[in-house]
């Protein structure tokens, strides 16, 4: 098993507070998730659907392996079978694999199943396959550490509109993308998947559940993709809901959000005026149109609905349920629900951004389903190749130190910031000691001297002493621009600092943003083998509860 050290999830940068809030099981967020992290009374499933022996069939016909004798997939089948309940996880399905934290949400998945199991509440793990989401530009790439740069590879399909991605199907334009990500990730069983997944005639979500079920088919993972008409059709009940109680349901998301906004929170997911919980697709162009609501009137007591320049009626719209249901599409919102009635889920395993929006999606749980699901976060943590590891030893640095460094760098576009703060960390430390011990003993008497006289001055009169602060902060500032200049010599002199800098940030807080965000994770599965992804299983059941370092 890999080594890995634990930090508080607080030195992860950009992290929204209701995310940090809940992570740290603050009571503050208690009354907007039915539990907080670790609880463990999720292991007991929710009763059984009536449609649970049909889904178990289709998770079937979608999964391969599940064909094969002795295999993990086959196991994980036959126990749902059984009535094993189920932990699940989702992402959207992005070109060759997408980020890095997508097999992270995976392994945690993985590893909560196992700790029911374990404790005699045999679970499985799902992947939700997110490919009715419609924004292309979100998943048509991924970059791969080369050398000193990120390449960064784009599938360009102009005639996406906004379609659902998940059935947007690869054609020849895919073949030199594979052979560009075979150059950068040298042969591997990992190159050998995408190769096999990621071919012209294959939609980008068979091709992304098809590596993933690779990655983790010793583990038995489990892919769904949810937008067939089978699967719609089922679950029917939840998207009914959503249009029958259109009016009540918004409310209650007006009213959820307020709460979060007074609780000193922000609403992940905006719900405007007209904002509804569902889309159509449209039946020419398979476009995903929001559905707006509009106000009930006399002539339209029931409503109407708009989905781009088309007015359409509340039956119009229970007709298309009934004869079409892979037409209407579940929201950001209400998908966690649709999601949840379809799999009687046991526990939701989510990112960031899920958890936060979880908080309104509850809402809709109580109200559709009369329960809440229980929530947990993914693992979150930094891969650290051996070079790295060696370069942080040698300079003597922590992750909390190279994380700090950055967080003013997130909008520069080369990741300049980040890479220069840490090369000036690392020149300072470089200069002589005799360097050192000036430049500090200067500090100390520069303080010395200033905190009496700015006190004394202070006493004398409260706007001199306000003009005096100003003044000491320039003489400070200046103090520390000699310590810059220091660091820069010996920066012109030791050319290795900066490179240093520059491959340490660009490792592991490329562009000031969190590895897991950025790399493709199929570069590490390459380089490091499917052994990889039990690895990250292991690491997801330890008990950090923040952010792990694993050292390759």
């Amino acid at each position: 098993m890999l080594t890995a050290d634990c930090f508080p999830i607080t030195v992860a940068p950009g992290l929204d507070r209701l995310y940090l809030d809940y992570c740290q099981a603050d009571p503050a967020v208690s009354r907007f998730y039915r539990s907080l992290p670790p609880d463990a009374g999720w292991q007991t499933r929710p009763e059984v659907a009536a449609h649970w022996p049909e889904l178990v069939s289709l998770l079937a016909g979608q999964n391969p392996g599940a064909t094969i004798a002795g295999s993990a997939a086959r196991a994980a089948i036959e126990s749902l079978r059984q009535g094993a309940g189920v932990v699940v996880t989702g992402q959207q399905v992005g070109l060759f694999g997408g980020p890095l934290f997508t097999p992270f949400k995976a392994a945690t998945a993985i590893a909560r199943a196992r700790q029911a199991t374990r404790s005699g509440r045999p679970h499985a793990a799902i992947f939700w396959l997110a490919s009715e989401d419609h924004d292309f530009e979100e998943i048509n790439h991924v970059q791969f550490p080369s050398g000193r740069e990120l390449k960064k590879l784009v599938y360009q399909d102009p005639a996406t509109l906004e379609r659902p991605v998940g059935g947007i199907q690869l054609d020849e334009r895919i073949l030199p993308l594979v052979d560009e990500a075979w150059a950068l990730l040298g042969g591997s069983e990992a190159i050998d998947a995408l190769v096999a997944a990621y071919q012209p005639g294959r939609t980008f979500a068979q091709a992304f559940g098809d590596f993933y079920s690779s990655v983790f088919a010793a583990q038995g993972l489990l892919v769904l993709d949810a937008s067939g008409r089978a699967v719609h059709r089922i679950g029917a009940p939840v998207l009914r809901a959503a249009l029958e109680q259109a009016d009540e349901l918004h409310v209650k998301l007006i009213e959820r959000n307020g709460e979060l906004e007074a609780a000193g929170y922000h609403a992940q997911v905006a719900v405007g005026a007209q904002s509804s919980l569902m889309f159509l697709l449209d039946d020419k162009t398979g476009a995903r149109l929001a559905l707006k609501r509009q106000a009930r009137s006399a002539a339209e007591p029931d409503g109407i609905w708009q989905a781009g320049r088309q007015r359409i009626s509340t039956a119009e719209l229970l007709g298309i349920l009934d004869s079409e249901p892979e037409r209407l599409s579940p929201s950001a919102l209400l998908r966690p629900v649709f999601q949840d009635f379809l799999l009687s889920t046991s526990l939701i395993i989510g990112g960031p951004a899920e958890i936060a929006y979880f908080a309104q999606s509850a809402v809709l749980f109580e109200q559709i389903l009369g329960r809440l699901t229980p929530a947990q976060p993914r693992f979150s943590g930094t891969l650290v190749e051996p070079a790295i590891g060696q370069l942080l030893a040698k300079h003597e640095l922590g992750l909390e130190r190279v994380f700090g460094l950055g967080r003013g760098a997130a909008n520069d576009a080369h990741q300049g910031a980040s890479a220069a703060s840490l090369a000036q960390l690392l020149a300072a430390r470089a200069l002589p000691i005799e360097g050192k011990q000036k430049l500090e003993a200067t500090d100390n008497a520069l303080d010395a001297e200033l905190t009496p006289l700015l006190e004394w001055m202070t006493a004398l009169d409260a706007g001199l002493g306000s003009s005096a602060r100003t003044a000491a902060a320039k003489m400070r500032y200046q103090m520390n621009r000699l310590h810059r200049l220091a660091a820069n010599f010996e920066l012109q002199k030791e050319a290795s600092l900066g490179r240093h800098a520059e491959a340490i940030s660009h490792a592991l807080y490329p562009g000031g943003v969190l590895q897991e965000r950025v790399h493709g994770a199929a570069y590490y599965f390459a380089r490091y083998g499917f052994g990889l992804a039990e690895e990250i299983c292991l690491q997801a059941e330890n008990a950090c509860s923040g952010h792990a370092v694993m050292r390759l």
